[in-house]
């Protein structure tokens, strides 16, 4: 009986949800522990089985500083935003097409679903960020998204890099992967944007998971910014969100990857799971 109270629950939500396109961005550290990548990608596959149309934008951050090392060099950073010189860029450009997008395509397919890479400079163009200079760090300007489209349409899965190419050098350029993925949101007009990391959610007291914020309104951020809630790398997830829900996303979650189903349930029930900021 309690199994079927939760089928009849999600129910509405199966019927609503069917044909929208949801995005969901992928934080590489919640990629790093098998058994939460593998809960992940179940949900994703369940997700595409109801008839939602998946769009995955991957980060890979710890996997890239990890090649770094393994290259005899040490990750810089400056502003939460790694520092990316020639060597770096070829580093993280192998890292992030040949081997995390590599592996999570491989996934999906071992489920049954239909997936497909997209490196993210075959989509997105850029300019480079000069202040504070990162080397080839750029800011998404542009979003080309037939290709995503079309397989959405095809019934597939599109796997997307954050990667870019130059608007006035033709260079590749690493993006942040939560902006990367409110780009692509704002260009799809996304139904709903989910950024699974490895935290709860937006927390008032960021040391303290009982703090949890379920909902989010905008009017709310600057005040939590002031009060420090929002620091650190929760910046640039909370201002990919602002961003997203202003160009027409409807609503945004913050959720995290470590609690089994947790996209379904943040999706599929009454309460959710995270943190919803809506306008």
């Amino acid at each position: 009986m309690a199994k079927a109270a939760v089928l009849t629950e999600a129910l509405p939500y199966f019927i609503d949800f069917r044909g929208s396109v949801v995005l969901v961005k992928l934080g590489g550290s919640v990629m790093e522990v098998e058994e939460n990548l593998d809960s992940l990608m179940n949900d994703i596959a369940f997700m595409r089985a109801v008839g939602i149309k998946v769009v995955i934008v991957h980060g890979g951050g710890k996997a890239i500083s990890k090649a770094i090392k393994e290259s005899g060099h040490e990750p810089l950073f400056v502003e939460g935003q790694r520092v990316t010189d020639e060597p770096t860029m070829e580093i993280v450009r192998r890292t992030l097409n040949n081997v995390v997008n590599t592996d999570l395509v491989r996934r999906l397919l071992a489920k049954g679903v239909n997936a497909r890479p997209i490196h993210g400079n075959w989509i997105f163009g850029a300019k480079k960020i000069e202040k504070p200079d990162r080397g080839y760090v750029g800011e998404v300007k542009t979003v080309d998204a037939r290709a995503v489209r079309e397989m959405l349409d095809a019934g597939i899965i599109p796997v997307v890099t954050p990667l870019a190419t130059g608007i006035d050098d033709s260079h590749l350029y690493n993006i942040n992967a939560d902006l990367a993925a409110a780009a692509l949101a704002k260009e799809l007009k996304v139904r709903k944007f989910a950024l699974v990391s490895d935290v709860p959610g937006l927390l008032r007291d960021p040391a303290d998971p009982a703090t949890l914020l379920s909902t989010l309104h905008l009017k709310s951020v600057e005040q939590l910014k002031a009060e420090g809630s929002i620091s650190g790398g929760m910046l640039p997830k909370i201002e990919s969100c602002e961003d997203a829900i202003r160009a027409g996303v409807k609503k945004v979650h913050l959720v995290d990857g470590r609690m089994p189903h947790s996209l379904l349930l943040e999706i599929f029930t009454r309460d959710g799971v995270g943190t919803e900021i809506t306008e």
